[in-house]
């Protein structure tokens, strides 16, 4: 009967070591804007690799397509009410989510954003994401010495309008050619006042960049010089003016610094691009995720996690990596 007792007192006592250990653990949540895009999925692998490292556990989850509010939403609740304590957040839509990350922060849920700010920034605990400011800047700046003097007649397709991120790389390049722009805290687009002549929005998407494109050709077939908001729509756009037979001698700059996007810039496709780096913006987030489940203490503020201008090319007195850099970096399929 002792024995038993025994036996019995020793397995409540490791169910209960169990147990306890099983709430020590971190519980941290990563809401993407979708599963599909590579750049997201490269996000979700490094934040998996460090909670695996760090022995946090981790939930995900995605909107259905880029903009779906609604989507994130009900993520973040689901995760709150799985134990997430850290929420990290690439959000659709910078406003509409802030209602949701005010629920979450008054329960006690530290929100970090990666990638895209939200409006405003102030709203999370903390930010971890690229300058897209200065991702723009570079790319204007190297247009600017890529054309050699000639006249730009200038083309943008961004991708949609108020989006902090779409904003802050258009004006960003904007600034970086030369040209009057908005500062970084606007957003606003700036083109229109800075004498560009068409803009159009291409939602990130490689199809509506296209479109886009073909539209600009033809409201004016002189375009030289074509800035995208990412890879996919620059890709969209060589192909309009591929098939317009206007490829050569059209410079295409742009942001991201996917493996696709990379091979483009080898291939000629795309003249220039600004790399940014999702597997570290997740790898830090996690790890502020753990910090704060163990100390309390949580982050604040901005933490730039990097850009690197990648170019085929290099031109004078604008500092550049070459494509197999750019390869080395890179996300996605290689």
């Amino acid at each position: 009967m002792k024995k038993i007792a025994s036996t019995f007192v020793f397995t409540a006592l490791a169910l209960a070591v169990g147990a306890a250990a099983a709430q020590a653990q971190p519980v941290i949540g990563l809401i993407t804007k979708t599963d599909s895009n590579p750049f997201f999925v490269k996000m979700k692998e490094g934040a998996t690799a460090e909670a695996k490292k760090l022995g946090a556990k981790l939930l995900s989850a995605a909107g259905k397509t880029d903009g779906d509010n609604a989507g994130q939403v009900t993520a973040m609740e689901n995760m709150i009410a799985a134990g997430a304590k850290t929420i990290l957040i690439t959000p659709s839509d910078a406003k509409a989510i802030i209602p949701a990350i005010k629920r979450a922060q008054a329960q006690g849920v530290q929100v970090i954003a990666l990638d895209s700010p939200t409006d405003p920034v102030s709203a999370v605990d903390g930010l971890f994401a690229t300058d897209n400011y200065k991702a723009g800047v570079l790319i204007g700046q190297y247009a600017k010495a890529a054309l050699g003097g000639k006249p730009a007649v200038i083309a943008t397709l961004d991708l949609f309008p108020g989006h902090p991120v779409g904003a802050q790389r258009h004006n960003g390049f904007l600034k970086g050619f030369g040209l009057a722009a908005p500062d970084a805290s606007s957003n606003n687009l700036g083109g229109a006042a800075a004498g560009v002549v068409c803009m159009a929005d291409s939602f990130g998407d490689a199809a509506k960049g296209q479109t886009g494109m073909e539209n600009c050709l033809q409201k004016n077939p002189n375009i030289n010089l074509v800035y995208t908001i990412n890879e996919p729509a620059a890709a969209g756009a060589y192909k309009a003016l591929k098939a317009a037979g206007k490829e050569k001698g059209v410079v295409i700059v742009s942001v991201d610094g996917g493996c696709a996007g990379i091979k483009d810039v080898g291939a000629g496709v795309i003249t220039a691009t600004s790399q940014q780096y999702p597997l570290r913006m997740a790898s830090m987030g996690v790890a502020a995720g753990v910090e704060y489940a163990k100390t309390g203490k949580k982050v604040s503020g901005y933490t730039d996690t990097g850009v690197t201008l990648i170019a085929a090319k290099p031109v004078a007195g604008v500092d550049s990596k070459d494509v197999k850099t750019g390869m080395d970096l890179c996300w996605g399929n290689k």
